[in-house]
Formats: C-alpha cells, sequence, structure tokens
C-alpha cells in the first residue's frame, strides 16, 4: 500500500487538531519505539530490535560462540524431566520473558520460544542448552528484520494460514496450534501455542486451530474497519488438512464431532456469512508449518522467505 499526498494532507490536518485538543509535541517520523527501530525506505517499512538482541545475548554472555542455521534442532523433543533441574532458574526466566518481547518482530522464532517457555517453572539443563540454541541463532541474524512493503502490487485484502502439529508435546501429547495472516504482503498476525486439551485426531487438532484463526480474522476485519476500511471480501484461510476442512462446509459432519461441537458452530456460522472461506493448501506450501514444528535447515529457510523478514544491513533502497 502507497501513502498518497492526500493521505499526507490527512494525516497533517489529524495532527492539527490533536494540537487544538492536547498539550503534545511532534518528534517527526518514527524511528524507535519501545525497543523498536523502525527504518522506512522506497520499498516500505522495516521493523527490529536488534540493539534488544545484543541486550539479550550479553545478559547470557553469548560474544563468539558459533552461530546456528536455525533455532531449533530438527524434531527435537523435551519434556519437563530432561537433564538436571538448574540450581538457580533466575536468568533462564529472564532469557526466556526477554525472548517472549522479542517475538513482537522475530515469528521466525516464535515456536520455539513457545517450547522454551513451557518450562520456566522447573527448567533443567536440556532446557538451558534449547534456549541458547535460540540465542546462538540470535547471533547469527541480530539484523532480521520484519518488512512491511509499500509496492502498489500489494493489495489491501486479508489472508491467513492455519496448521496444527498434532500430539507433539510429550509432556502430555497436546497439540500445537499455529496460523499467520497476512495483510496484502505483510505479515501482520502470527501465533504459536499449545492446545488446551489433548486433541483426539489430527482432525481435530486442526479445527482447533482453524478456529482460532478465524476468532484473529474477525478482529482484525473490525480493527480495519474502525480504521475507516472496509474489507467485504471472504478472508480465504489456508488449510492443508482436508478432513478438517470438510467439516466446515458439511453440517452432517457436526453429529460426529460433539467434542468439538462449539468450533463447528463457531466455524460454520462465519463460512456461511462469507467471512473466511478455507481453501486448502498442499503441505510443502503450508506457511503456518512454521509455527508448529522444528523443520530441517532448507525448509526453515523456505518458509522464512515467504514471511517477509529480511536482513537489516542489506540495503533496501
Amino acid at each position: 500500500m502507497i501513502i498518497t499526498g492526500d493521505d499526507l494532507n490527512g494525516i497533517v490536518r489529524l495532527k492539527e487538531k490533536l494540537h487544538q485538543q492536547f498539550e503534545m509535541k511532534d518528534l517527526g517520523q518514527l524511528r524507535y519505539f519501545l525497543g523498536i527501530k523502525v527504518a522506512s525506505s522506497p520499498k516500505g517499512y522495516l521493523l527490529s530490535q536488534s540493539k534488544y538482541v545484543s541486550d539479550i545475548l550479553k545478559k547470557a554472555r553469548i560474544f563468539d560462540t558459533d552461530p546456528v542455521d536455525t533455532p531449533l534442532e530438527m524434531n527435537a523433543r523435551y519434556t519437563n524431566t530432561d537433564g538436571v533441574f538448574l540450581d538457580d532458574p533466575t536468568l533462564y526466566r529472564i532469557i526466556v520473558g526477554s525472548l517472549v518481547y522479542l517475538t513482537i518482530t522475530r515469528p521466525d522464532i516464535a515456536y520455539t520460544v513457545h517450547i522454551v517457555s513451557k518450562f520456566i517453572s522447573s527448567p533443567t539443563t536440556v532446557h538451558w542448552e534449547a534456549a541458547m540454541c535460540i540465542l546462538r541463532y540470535l547471533q547469527g541474524t541480530q539484523y532480521q528484520s520484519l518488512l512491511f512493503p509499500s509496492s502498489s502490487s500489494s493489495s489491501f485484502t486479508l489472508g491467513g494460514f492455519s496448521d496444527a502439529g498434532w500430539a507433539g508435546d510429550h509432556s502430555d501429547r497436546k497439540s500445537t496450534t499455529g496460523y499467520c495472516i497476512f495483510l496484502g504482503d505483510s505479515l501482520i498476525s502470527w501465533r504459536s501455542k499449545k492446545q488446551s486439551t489433548p486433541a483426539r485426531s489430527s482432525s481435530e487438532s486442526e479445527y482447533r486451530a482453524m478456529a482460532d484463526a478465524t476468532a484473529e480474522i474477525i478482529w482484525l476485519c473490525w480493527l480495519i474497519e474502525d480504521m475507516g476500511v472496509a474489507i467485504y471480501d471472504p478472508t480465504p484461510l489456508y488449510c492443508n488438512n482436508t478432513s478438517a476442512i470438510h467439516i466446515s462446509h458439511n453440517s452432517v459432519y457436526h453429529e460426529r464431532t460433539k467434542h468439538i461441537e462449539v468450533d463447528c458452530h463457531f466455524i460454520r456460522r462465519h463460512l456461511v456469512h462469507g467471512t473466511v472461506t478455507f481453501p486448502w493448501k498442499p503441505s510443502k506450501m503450508q506457511i503456518a508449518d512454521f509455527f508448529t514444528k522444528s523443520p530441517s535447515t532448507p525448509r526453515f529457510r523456505f518458509l522464512l522467505d515467504k514471511l517477509s523478514m529480511i536482513n537489516a544491513v542489506q540495503s533496501i533502497s
């Protein structure tokens, strides 16, 4: 989306009205806010937390270690009883808490931070090593930034991807919900979160993820509408589980899915009203896969390229 001259004039008028009502200062173009650096160029806006990453590395005393290609080893599995409990978990908790805030601009570590956050109460040496792996990844990608492109080809429409990692937690066999939502080419919302109860099938876990993503889409539509822009077309939410898609389209399936009845009626209602659609997407093109498991290095890089992330050291002018 490109800001036109009329848009700039509207912003100026809005500032003048605010000056009349409130005592305020115009600090100029936004550059730094709550640890988030904002850079602009003809290609768009870059959001990064490179200094915040540097501060985390200093807290953990990570200086000259070798960086790694991914924040988590492929198919890594962790339980509450792995390793030996840390004598003093304070530093672990400080680092994990800092990493949670870092996910504001770093969706590439969302899943791994979700993993280490589960052991915040009683971390072990194995969990500490997992957190150090994230930091070694950040050391090599300190200037990785989230790009919001301003290309005229970027449409002002919503689109999302939904996925679930069925029974992926080996401690309690709960599944992981993962989704990401784009406004045009810009990634504006994502999530990696363990589901509250175990799912009895992969379809059930996928359907719960679809329900969470649908709720997020509805909220974003309301938010965008409050900003004066209405979205009339249904939002496509891509899913790679055909059973979950069939459940959403066929009310007969609801008789066999009473354990997720609320989600069924919720999704069915918004599908009928044209809020969302659920087109199928092959697994290899499922971007939300990034938020439900630890992929191989080539797969990780492929999915990372789809998230509109760029190294801020590289020129975007």
